[in-house]
C-alpha cells in the first residue's frame, strides 16, 4: 500500500514541477481520484490536457474532478469499475477523447451526449445495450464511437452517416 501511494506521489510531483500537461495515474490501484491531487496541482489545472486513470479500480469520479480539470481534451478511464460518470462531464468544453473501455456501465452515459467537442467515445467491452441514438446524431464533433463486446446490436435503419459505430 505505502509503495503504492509512494508512486501515485511521484507521478502527481512530476507532473507539477516539470509543468506536464498530462497526468498518468494508471495500474496505481486507486479506488477514487485522490483528494490530495487537487491541492498539489491547483497551480497548473489549467494546463493538463490528458488523464490517464486506466487499470485501476475507480467506482466514481466527482463532480470536482470535471470541474478542476476544465481544460482536458483526452480522458482515459479503461479497465475500472465505473457505472456512471458526474453530471459535470456534460460540462466540458474541450473533451475531444475519452475511453471507457472495460468498466461496468449498463447504460450509455446520457450526459457524454452534452459534450460538443467530443469526437472519439471507446465503450468497448461494457454491458450497454441501447445507445441514445438521437442525441448522439446531434453530437457536431462525434466521429466514432466503440461498441464492441457490449450486448448491443446495431439495425439497419440506425446506421449513422454522421459517426461510426464500431461493433
Amino acid at each position: 500500500m505505502a509503495e503504492a501511494v509512494a508512486n501515485v506521489a511521484r507521478r502527481i510531483n512530476a507532473t507539477a514541477e516539470e509543468g506536464r500537461d498530462t497526468l498518468d495515474l494508471s495500474e496505481c490501484k486507486l479506488i477514487s481520484f485522490p483528494d490530495g491531487v487537487f491541492k498539489v496541482l491547483r497551480s497548473c489545472t489549467e494546463n493538463i490536457r490528458k488523464i490517464t486513470l486506466a487499470n485501476n479500480e475507480v467506482k466514481a469520479l466527482t463532480n470536482k474532478f470535471f470541474t478542476t480539470f476544465t481544460q482536458l481534451r483526452e480522458l482515459d478511464l479503461q479497465g475500472n469499475v465505473l457505472t456512471k460518470l458526474p453530471d459535470a462531464i456534460g460540462d466540458m468544453e474541450h473533451l475531444v477523447s475519452i475511453n471507457l473501455s472495460n468498466n461496468r456501465f449498463s447504460e450509455f452515459p446520457d450526459r457524454l451526449t452534452a459534450v460538443r467537442t467530443l469526437e472519439n467515445i471507446n465503450m468497448e467491452s461494457n454491458q450497454i445495450s441501447e445507445l441514445p441514438w438521437e442525441r448522439l446524431c446531434e453530437m457536431p464533433a462525434l466521429r466514432s464511437v466503440d461498441m464492441r463486446s457490449n450486448p448491443f446490436s446495431l439495425s439497419s435503419s440506425q446506421t449513422p452517416q454522421k459517426f461510426t459505430i464500431i461493433t
